[in-house]
C-alpha cells in the first residue's frame, strides 16, 4: 500500500511539473549548446595558438645557418658535388653556396668599406651555408652533422652558434611545458563545465526518465533519445565554435598578415576536428552518466 501511494504521489507530482520543464527545456538544451561552444572555443583557441607555436618554433631552428668553410683553392666543381652530397642528406632542408666573391661583397656591404681594396686581397673563403630541418636543429644532431663533414678533405672547418641553439631549445621546451600545462587545466575545466551543465539539462528530465522506467521501458530504451540529442549538442557546439574560430583566424591574418607566413591548415583542420571530437564525446559521457545516474534513484530521491 505504501509503494502504491508513493507511485501515485510520483504520478501527481510529475503531472505538474512535466508542464513546466517542457518549456523550460528548450531554453536548457539551448544554454547547453551555447556552454558546450564556449568551452570549445577556448580549446580550439588554446590549440591555434599551440599550431601556431610549433610553426614559429620549426621557422626559428629552421633558419639556423651552419657554415661550411671550404679549403682555399677548391674548385667550384668539387664544392658544387659536395653541396649536391649535402642536399641528399634526409637531415638538410637546403643548402646556399657562397663563393669568395660574394662573401667579399657581403662583407662589404656589412662593413660599408671596401676592405679588399684596403687589403691588396680577399682573404675570405667559399662557404656552403647549411640550413638543417626543424627536428634536426639542434646542438646533438648538429655535432654528428659537423663531425661527418670534417672527414671530408675538402672541408677546412665547420661554423654554427651552439649557445644560441641551446637557448633556443631551453626557451621552447620551458615555453612548451608551460603550454601543455595550461592544456590540460583548460581541458579538466572544459570536462567539469561541460558535465555541470549538462546534469542541469537532465536533471530538469528526472521524472520523465523515471516515468518510463515505471512503465517498464528499458535502460537502453531511456537513454536512447537522450544520447541521440547530446551527440547533435556536441556536433552543433563543435561546428559554431569553428565558425567562430576561423572568423577571429580571418580578422587576426587581415591586422597581422605576417602571422599567415606561420599557417598550417593541415593542422588547423585537425584542430578543428579534434575540437568537435571533444565536444561530442564529452556530451555523450556526461549524458550517459547523468541518465544512468537518475535511471539508479529511488522515486522519492528525485524530490531532493
Amino acid at each position: 500500500m505504501k509503494s502504491l501511494f508513493s507511485q501515485i504521489d510520483f504520478l501527481i507530482m510529475e503531472e505538474l511539473e512535466l508542464s513546466s520543464a517542457s518549456k523550460k527545456t528548450k531554453t536548457i538544451y539551448i544554454s547547453t549548446v551555447i556552454s558546450i561552444t564556449l568551452v570549445l572555443l577556448m580549446v580550439g583557441f588554446l590549440g591555434l595558438i599551440l599550431v601556431h607555436a610549433k610553426k614559429l618554433s620549426d621557422h626559428v631552428k629552421e633558419n639556423m645557418v651552419l657554415n661550411i668553410i671550404v679549403n682555399d683553392g677548391a674548385k667550384e666543381e668539387d664544392i658544387f658535388a659536395l653541396q649536391k652530397q649535402i642536399n641528399a642528406n634526409p637531415a638538410v632542408l637546403q643548402t646556399k653556396y657562397i663563393g669568395k666573391e660574394a662573401a667579399a661583397r657581403n662583407l662589404t656591404k656589412d662593413l660599408g668599406e671596401d676592405f679588399v681594396e684596403f687589403l691588396g686581397y680577399n682573404p675570405l673563403l667559399s662557404s656552403v651555408d647549411v640550413y638543417l630541418k626543424a627536428d634536426y636543429a639542434n646542438n646533438e644532431s648538429m655535432k654528428i652533422f659537423t663531425e661527418q663533414l670534417l672527414k671530408t678533405p675538402l672541408v677546412k672547418e665547420v661554423i654554427y652558434q651552439r649557445s644560441l641553439i641551446q637557448i633556443v631549445d631551453q626557451n621552447i621546451r620551458e615555453i612548451s611545458l608551460v603550454i601543455l600545462s595550461f592544456t590540460i587545466i583548460l581541458l579538466v575545466i572544459s570536462v567539469a563545465l561541460i558535465n555541470n551543465t549538462i546534469r542541469l539539462a537532465i536533471h530538469s528530465q528526472r521524472f520523465l526518465i523515471k516515468s518510463m522506467q515505471l512503465v517498464g521501458a528499458t535502460k537502453g530504451f531511456i537513454r536512447k533519445p537522450f544520447m541521440k540529442y547530446s551527440v547533435i549538442h556536441g556536433l552543433l557546439a563543435g561546428i559554431i565554435a569553428v565558425v567562430l574560430l576561423l572568423f577571429t583566424l580571418y580578422v587576426a591574418q587581415q591586422q597581422i598578415p605576417e602571422i599567415r607566413t606561420l599557417s598550417n591548415w593541415t593542422q588547423f583542420i585537425d584542430v578543428f576536428a579534434l575540437d568537435i571530437g571533444i565536444g561530442i564525446l564529452i556530451s555523450v559521457l556526461s549524458t550517459y552518466f547523468a541518465v544512468s545516474k537518475y535511471l539508479r534513484l529511488h522515486i522519492h530521491d528525485l524530490y531532493r
